[in-house]
């Protein structure tokens, strides 16, 4: 049997309290999925900086460190690689089990009713949230090669590191201003448009499916109702 036969429902009512009540939960689950993703990635980010700061200030038998040309003392890559390695596995476990977890307790305890809002919320608010995080991540990235490329008109968005001419010299505190907004701006762009962003296409898939794999037992939860639900409205 069908899923809407086996539960008697030709449709979906979003007026149905359960429904709406998970169309708004559904509405939220991306952007806590976006906000764990983000926090994984400053982590790790974070993480990794540290690592670089501790080998760069080992010093040699001569006191020369890594930067200031020391033979002796070789960076490590294979720990930089096991931190990104293990923080990508590590990180993920959080944001996988929202995106699985949450219509396995939506359809076991609310039925299916709850699943229909919560795959209807989430499906809206992450394409909304996806094309927003792209396109906001780009313009954050590209506003620092835009200062640091100089292809503004205006000296004060031309950030030049070593400036020569007066012109440069009378903006360059506003240009480093600039550059230095730019680059906080873009620590948050990076993630938006390469983390975040992407990964709620999976968000959005994964979900689907596994509502898909699973209808057959949400039908049978209660004749579709879920324990909890059908226990209280019954």
């Amino acid at each position: 049997k069908s899923l809407d036969v086996a539960v008697d429902l030709s449709g979906v009512n979003v007026l149905e309290p359960i429904t709406f009540a998970f169309l708004l939960i559904g509405s939220m689950i991306p952007y806590w999925f976006a906000a764990l993703t983000m926090k994984s990635v400053g982590k790790a980010a974070g993480e990794m900086v540290q690592e670089v700061k501790r080998q760069f200030s080992l010093t040699d038998s001569k006191g020369k460190t890594i930067l200031s040309g020391s033979t002796e003392i070789k960076p490590d890559y294979d720990r930089c690689i096991t931190i990104s390695t293990k923080s990508s596995l590590k990180e993920m476990i959080a944001p996988g089990a929202l995106v699985i977890g949450s219509p396995l307790v939506a359809g076991t305890f609310f039925g299916v009713e709850a699943v229909f809002g919560l795959l209807t919320g989430s499906l809206v608010s992450s394409v909304q949230l996806a094309i927003s995080m792209s396109n906001s991540g780009g313009a954050w990235d590209n506003c620092k090669k835009y200062i640091k490329g100089c292809f503004s008109e205006d000296p004060e968005l031309c950030y030049v590191k070593n400036p020569k001419t007066e012109v440069e010299k009378a903006a360059a505190g506003k240009a480093r201003e600039a550059h230095d907004a730019a680059v906080q701006g873009d620590t948050v762009g990076d993630p938006f448009k390469d983390t975040s962003g992407p990964a709620l296409n999976i968000v959005m898939k994964l979900q689907a499916i596994v509502s898909l794999v699973f209808a057959a037992y949400f039908s049978a939860c209660a004749g579709g109702k879920g324990f909890l639900a059908g226990y209280l409205f019954n």
